[in-house]
């Protein structure tokens, strides 16, 4: 007689613990736990703490996936930004993470390095990603192309702080003509004449709206606009280092200057210092966006200030409208910008 052994009976695998476990554990309804574990508001703080105590009891951990495929939305939004080695968008980012954070949404962080093929990439992907919605602040040179391929998709988005001309969209940004106004009549009332507007991409909206802004405050103090104070530079240092010095070798060199943004001023200063000028003392320069470091430059760089965290937070908030209203009427959300005069724009042009 051959005796054949027996296989040993794989164990079985433990059972998944459920959120109706979880609460009864609690002593809670299940809707009351699911509340719970979405972070709602509606839930006191007592049966907040019961709930938890059971789930760390029993071990639960909640089922994201399951709960996307129940509700058809993976609670994801993709945010794509042009420079995030940038403050600006690295404050705007932070604000926008915070309000989807509160939403129980997650943020898939994308750079495109202001190239169109990179871009297009990351919106495949976060559309393959199923992603619920896209902050977009659109690379230079984007087309509505991209817009139509979003709406294809029925992937709702916002675009931020750049917006395309003629395409109808929910869009965040800041007031840059009233910015640029602003700046300019402080330096008109400086007594200068010849300011120069620097920087910035050629096709970029803000940096049309931020010029049309200066030229609008020229002509109503009637100050002619000439076009060879209007350069366009990298959005860097460098770019704005070497567009002051261009211009200070005309034959009717600028004494004062509106920069596209913080990081061209601080790059108009170290040109203006570099020739053996001070800024706000020989040479007055305001930026654009008010960035951390522009209150401790030296000297401390006057700015129009734009909250890139509150353009962040609303940029969310009006996409999370969009997600639950999708046929709803596009919508534009213009945030008031405000002067912050530093020591960088003190000089009497006189």
């Amino acid at each position: 007689m051959i005796a054949f052994a027996q296989s040993p009976r794989k164990p079985k695998p433990p059972k998944r613990v459920t959120l109706l476990d979880v609460a009864e554990r609690a002593g809670v309804s299940r809707a009351t736990a699911s509340l719970v574990v979405r972070g709602s508001p509606l839930v006191t703080d007592d049966t907040y703490a019961k709930v938890v105590a059971a789930m760390e009891e029993l071990g639960y951990v909640y089922n994201r996936a399951a709960a996307s495929l129940r509700s058809k939305r993976s609670h994801a939004i993709g945010l794509v930004v042009t420079d995030i080695t940038n403050p600006f968008f690295a404050q705007m980012t932070i604000g926008s993470e915070t309000a989807l954070e509160e939403a129980d949404y997650a943020v898939l962080l994308g750079n495109t390095s202001e190239r169109l093929t990179k871009q297009d990439r990351l919106l495949e992907a976060m559309h393959g990603y199923a992603v619920d919605g896209i902050l977009l602040v659109p690379a230079m040179g984007t087309t509505i192309e991209t817009v139509e391929r979003l709406r294809r998709w029925r992937l709702p988005f916002v675009m931020v702080v750049r917006y395309l001309f003629d395409v109808d969209a929910d869009y965040v940004g800041a007031d840059n003509v009233a910015g640029a106004e602003m700046a300019a009549e402080r330096l008109i009332a400086n007594g200068h004449r010849r300011i120069a507007f620097i920087g910035g991409p050629a096709n970029s909206s803000a940096r049309r709206d931020r010029s049309l802004g200066l030229r609008s405050a020229l002509e109503r103090h009637n100050v002619p606009a000439d076009e060879a104070l209007f350069v366009t530079s990298p959005v860097t240092r460098e770019g704005g280092r070497q567009a002051i010095l261009d211009l200070l070798a005309l034959d009717q060199p600028p004494t004062a200057a509106l920069c596209y943004n913080d990081i061209v001023a601080f790059g108009v200063m170290l040109g203006l210092q570099a020739t053996g000028r001070r800024p706000g003392r020989d040479f007055d320069v305001i930026g654009f966006d008010d960035i951390e470091e522009a209150a401790l430059w030296q000297p401390a760089l006057t700015t129009v200030a734009i909250d890139p965290h509150r353009i962040g937070v609303e940029a969310a908030r009006l996409l999370l409208e969009r997600i639950e209203n999708p046929d709803a009427p596009t919508r534009r959300v213009i945030l008031p910008p405000r002067l912050v005069v530093r020591e960088s724009c003190a000089a009497c042009a006189a």
